[in-house]
């Protein structure tokens, strides 16, 4: 699951518009939007103050790789 659909399913479960849930975290549309379509550069501050109000936080995650020693 991307990060993108974790907050579109999270939005959606509580029954929240995109600009209902950028007003309540304090981050514009415009980056929820892309936030939610997965755009490549996005500000970490700001994807955790999204995730906050789910009780998360973006932190780091072991790749799953066959080249690891």
């Amino acid at each position: 699951m991307t990060l993108g659909s974790f907050v579109k399913n999270k939005r959606n479960a509580v029954k929240l518009t995109q600009s209902e849930l950028a007003q309540k975290a304090g981050v514009g549309l415009r980056f929820m939007r892309e936030l939610e379509q997965g755009k490549q550069t996005l500000r970490l501050d700001k994807v955790n103050q999204v995730l906050t109000l789910f009780g998360y936080e973006l932190g780091p995650v072991q790749q799953q790789s066959n080249n690891q020693p």
